[in-house]
């Protein structure tokens, strides 16, 4: 077997010992040569100039992360910045026969996010959205029109601030006490994103708004208030393929406020 192989189209490279005593370790690479026209990274929005979104330093990002000791990081480069960020990551991964090797991973990071499912016990109903999704779209969704329950990134807030607001944009609900069902990495072999999952108890009388998200921001969210049994036969049969949803709506059956 040849020794480079690709991972994900991400090179997976053996080095002998552990890495600060592999030979070239600490040697120039090619971008040193004599001559060759290096750009200074710092002169590249993101990373020593702001952005669009007025950000610096987006190279650095777990440059500093030495919790596991079979893991050195060794680069971070920045390969897009767009309104989230995608960066490729160089490190050393100690293998459980003692191997070391050198790995690259991409990962996309859109911050961390929080998704709620207002729940009314004595109606037996649920409140969920519909909205388009173009990733579902693009990947074999009949028409990209998703029914989820009402989730957001954090930005600036913490969990519980976050769902409070996104009820309050997305469904226009008034939220009573927050239950935290589970945090989760939802999908960790390439986005960075840690979810926050919560559940809350509404009324009638909480429908203090309309919902339907911020037009400013591109929403169009449709609320939907459907009966807990529909919601969870709408898992089954396909009606409903949001991973967050499904979860919170399979806690409510099973430990949750349905059970």
């Amino acid at each position: 077997m040849n020794a480079d192989r690709t991972r994900g189209g991400l090179s997976t490279t053996p080095a002998k010992g552990h890495p600060s005593d592999r030979p070239g370790a600490d040697a120039p690479d090619h971008r040193d040569r004599p001559g060759a026209e290096v750009p200074d990274p710092r002169d590249r929005p993101g990373v020593g100039v702001p952005d669009h979104r007025g950000r610096t330093g987006l190279d650095q990002a777990g440059r500093a992360l030495d919790r596991n000791p079979g893991v050195v990081i060794r680069d971070v480069e920045l390969t897009s910045q767009g309104w989230h960020v995608l960066r490729r990551t160089t490190f050393d991964y100690r293998r459980r026969d003692g191997r070391w090797v050198m790995e690259q991973r991409e990962t996309y990071d859109r911050g961390n996010g929080a998704v709620v499912l207002p729940y009314d016990t004595a109606r037996r109903t649920v409140l969920l959205t519909r909205q388009f999704r173009y990733p579902a779209y693009v990947n074999d969704h009949p028409d990209g029109m998703l029914v989820e329950a009402a989730a957001g990134l954090l930005d600036a807030d913490d969990p519980l601030t976050a769902v409070r607001r996104e009820s309050a944009e997305e469904l226009g609900v008034t939220l009573g006490p927050l239950t935290h069902v589970l945090d989760a990495y939802m999908s960790p072999g390439s986005v960075t994103e840690r979810l926050h999952f919560f559940a809350a108890p509404y009324t009638p009388a909480d429908r203090t708004g309309t919902g339907g998200g911020l037009e400013e921001d591109g929403e169009d969210i449709e609320v939907l208030e459907l009966p807990f049994t529909e919601a969870l036969a709408m898992t089954r049969d396909g009606r409903i393929t949001d991973g967050k949803t499904i979860l919170l709506l399979q806690w409510a059956a099973l430990d949750g406020p349905f059970a």
